[in-house]
């Protein structure tokens, strides 16, 4: 078995293990490699940009370094190569959890509980419930399963594909970091930079492919590529807005506007504008689906550019 398919049914095993459980309460690889990136902030914060550039640096570096050891000491065996793959995609990968979370919220929305709806949101975004009515939860919730589709998914499956188990973890590393230090906060706006910067390299293509599977996968391509191409642009930042635009034209909604995230009020563009509708509580479901249909072909993508990846290597 070559380190191709080594690596496809491993993938494989692993989007499987995912779908069918989901992330661990206790004991997640990426919780732990969080707790041990928060005592490196602790142990390294300064108000400046060059410490937050050694921070990230030291993390993901940490991650990568892990996973190519690991990879060396399985490169013998075909089968612990294909069950170290297996266990990295697993670990780096949220699309279940991702699911899980907004069917819930969709759940109390639908049944008219908007105070659990408000409690759950916290779990999937870091938007401030309370000033949301049962519109703008359900519109926060397609927002985030749009983004988290690239983020969770698509993004770890492509540096999968260009880097096998180190690429993986690498960019598992990179997301994380920017979810802990990256956001505008008086105290992390210099020390954060680095890890959101990192961060909008590392999902650029992953973004760009999740937009693209979004178009094939949804039910309206035309409306889906147009978005995508008229609106992804104004959104301010360079990879959630294809990929929530693409969504957005797939699902025939609504997406952007006024949001609060703690206390700081942002007024994003509207996206599809011109063709959407305001999104709608039963619109939780369909995002979900199409989160899905997006991950399942991006294994399949990423599965197959992997192999060209391997035949270069061997060819040089």
């Amino acid at each position: 078995m070559g380190a191709d398919r080594s690596y496809a049914y491993g993938a494989a095993a692993g989007v499987l293990g995912d779908l069918l459980l989901g992330d661990p309460r206790r004991g997640h690889p990426v919780a732990m490699f969080g707790r041990a990136a928060a005592r490196a902030e602790r142990a390294l914060w300064h108000d400046h940009r060059g410490w937050g550039a050694l921070f990230t640096t030291v993390c993901a570096s940490a991650a990568v370094a892990l996973g190519a050891a690991a990879d060396r000491a399985v490169r013998r065996s075909p089968g612990a190569r294909a069950a170290l793959t297996a266990g990295a995609v697993w670990a780096v990968l949220g699309g279940t959890s991702l699911a899980r979370e907004a069917t819930a919220i969709g759940r109390s929305l639908t049944a008219g509980d908007l105070v659990a709806a408000r409690a759950r949101l916290p779990h999937l975004c870091g938007r401030d419930p309370e000033a949301l009515d049962a519109d703008g939860i359900a519109r926060a919730v397609v927002e985030s399963v749009a983004e988290n589709t690239s983020d969770a998914v698509v993004g770890a499956l492509v540096w999968g594909a260009v880097a096998g188990v180190p690429g993986l973890l690498g960019f598992r590393a990179v997301n994380t970091l920017d979810a802990m230090v990256g956001h505008r906060s008086p105290r992390l706006r210099r020390f954060g930079w680095a890890s959101a910067r990192l961060d909008d390299v590392a999902g650029w293509p992953g973004a760009r492919l999740t937009a693209v599977l979004a178009v094939c996968a949804g039910g309206d391509p035309r409306g889906s590529l147009r978005a995508w191409r008229a609106d992804a642009g104004r959104h301010p930042s360079p990879n959630a807005g294809p990929v929530e635009a693409a969504f957005a034209g797939a699902l025939g909604v609504r997406l952007g506007g006024t949001l609060s995230y703690g206390g700081r009020v942002e007024h994003r563009p509207i996206l599809n504008g011109a063709a959407g509708r305001a999104v709608a509580v039963a619109d939780i479901g369909r995002a979900v689906r199409l989160s899905r249909r997006v991950g399942l072909l991006a294994l399949g993508v990423t599965v197959a550019a992997r192999r060209v990846v391997v035949v270069r290597g061997r060819g040089k």
